[in-house]
């Protein structure tokens, strides 16, 4: 939540009248943080430890309002299972370049980040980066918190 916070500041600040949106995802994997790979070995290494297992996927987001300087943070939580993955399907996976992006190496949307995933326990758009529903309402808030 603290980088989504940052990254709306540093944007809103250089404006005199908007709202700022940014958010920051990481996938946590037995209380460990897996961000984005820092190459295509890290990257195995990665899709290698999240076979089989649950991890959870957090998105901080951050609201921030132009002129009041309003700000809200907030964060989404899901669960996610990744079936047994074949060390052929992580090769094929890193080689497209697609894992090399995205915190935990893999996106749920993409063609093979998709077929990874056995099973998700909350937001789907969550694990693609951004809690839909939750900024949906907190933008929502944040809107009427304005016009009073």
């Amino acid at each position: 939540m603290d980088m989504a916070v940052e990254k709306a500041r540093t944007i809103a600040v250089t404006l005199e009248r908007a709202i700022v949106l940014a958010a920051d995802t990481i996938v946590v994997l037995d209380g460990k943080i897996l961000g984005k790979p820092d190459d295509s070995t890290q990257a195995k290494k990665m899709l290698q430890s999240l076979s089989n297992r649950m991890h959870e996927v957090i998105t901080g987001y951050s609201i921030f309002d132009r002129p009041s300087d309003n700000v809200i943070t907030n964060y989404e939580l899901t669960r996610v299972w990744f079936r047994e993955l074949e060390p052929e399907e992580i090769e094929n996976y890193v080689a497209s370049g697609s894992p090399l992006d995205k915190a935990g190496a893999y996106g749920i949307q993409d063609d093979f980040g998709a077929v990874f995933v056995s099973r998700i326990e909350g937001c789907y758009y969550n694990v693609v980066g951004l809690p839909l529903a939750k900024v949906y309402t907190d933008l929502k808030r944040s809107i009427a918190h304005n016009i009073m």
